[in-house]
């Protein structure tokens, strides 16, 4: 949860009110996704790893810069 949280800090101090609503959903088995939309972003499932820092917000400017 520590990772989410962080996450959490991260995009909502880059991109502030462009975010109208987030969801943090605790799960087990180390799943960790990020979806915009109904489109996923980042899947740790698919990736085999916990993304690195700043690289969701990467991901995220192309939708919300």
């Amino acid at each position: 949860m520590p990772r989410a949280v962080r996450l959490t800090d991260e995009l909502l101090g880059h991109f502030g009110t462009k975010i109208g609503e987030w969801t943090l959903i605790p799960s087990s088995g180390g799943v960790f996704e990020v979806t915009l939309n109904g489109e996923l972003i980042y899947s740790k499932k698919e990736l085999g790893r916990f993304p690195n820092d700043g690289e969701v917000l990467e991901l995220l400017k192309p939708h919300l810069d």
